[in-house]
């Protein structure tokens, strides 16, 4: 099975695309927080630490040349 986001997809492979995919979600929770909406902040928050655990800790198996 293949995973929800996978770092090895070629999609991924420009960086800024990885940080994009990380930095949209954590700042849709900080406008959701700031709106009032606790739960929505809370989910889009998870999505976007997943991404960052995903993308940019464990990132892909080759470094981007």
């Amino acid at each position: 099975m293949k995973p929800i986001l996978d770092p090895n997809d070629p999609f991924f492979r420009p960086v800024w695309r990885r940080w994009a995919t990380v930095i949209f979600p954590l700042g849709w929770s900080m406008f959701e927080l700031y709106l009032g909406s606790h739960v929505w902040a809370g989910a889009f928050g998870v999505l976007g630490l997943f991404a960052f655990y995903m993308l940019i800790i464990k990132g892909p198996d080759q470094p981007a040349p």
